[in-house]
């Protein structure tokens, strides 16, 4: 697209279906990578992939051409297809619908960065589903918690 220029930083964030805690260490690992991959081969910047064992942060530029849904929509079944097809786990993977996308500035790019490479430490002290309720709260966005992905007790 001639004489269009951008510069989006989305925070992507999406769970596995039924938050089950089946992201193990070494397939996290390949599984960022592979996200990372993902990111560039739809003409993305990957700025950080990291994650715990529910749940996945991705922070990237958003490419003017894609919006956000189709992207998420291309790493989620990209990636459940790729945990399938290489059995990595017991039975059928799936991601549960939905994402949050959040947005940042420029300045504020280093800071998202730590704080997504920083997620294990992060949930030591933090639930998954804390998080995620306070990115909604601070970013202002209306929901209702019924429809707020499929929480277990933490």
């Amino acid at each position: 697209m001639a004489n269009t220029y951008t510069q989006l930083n989305v925070h992507l964030i999406f769970a596995v279906k039924g938050r089950e805690n089946i992201l193990s260490s070494s397939l996290r690992t390949n599984l960022f990578k592979y996200i990372s991959g993902i990111l560039k081969e739809s003409d993305q910047f990957p700025l950080a992939v990291n994650g715990y064992l529910d749940h996945v942060h991705v922070f990237f530029e958003l490419n003017a051409k894609n919006s956000v849904s189709e992207i998420a929509r291309i790493i989620k079944s990209n990636s459940s297809k790729w945990i399938n097809t290489n059995n990595y786990i017991k039975g059928k993977f799936h991601w549960q619908e939905g994402y949050g996308a959040f947005s940042y500035s420029r300045s504020q790019r280093n800071d998202v960065i730590k704080y997504i490479v920083n997620q294990e430490t992060h949930h030591s002290r933090k639930t998954f589903k804390d998080e995620y309720m306070d990115l909604l709260k601070v970013f202002e966005i209306r929901f209702d918690e019924r429809y707020v992905f499929e929480w277990v007790d933490d």
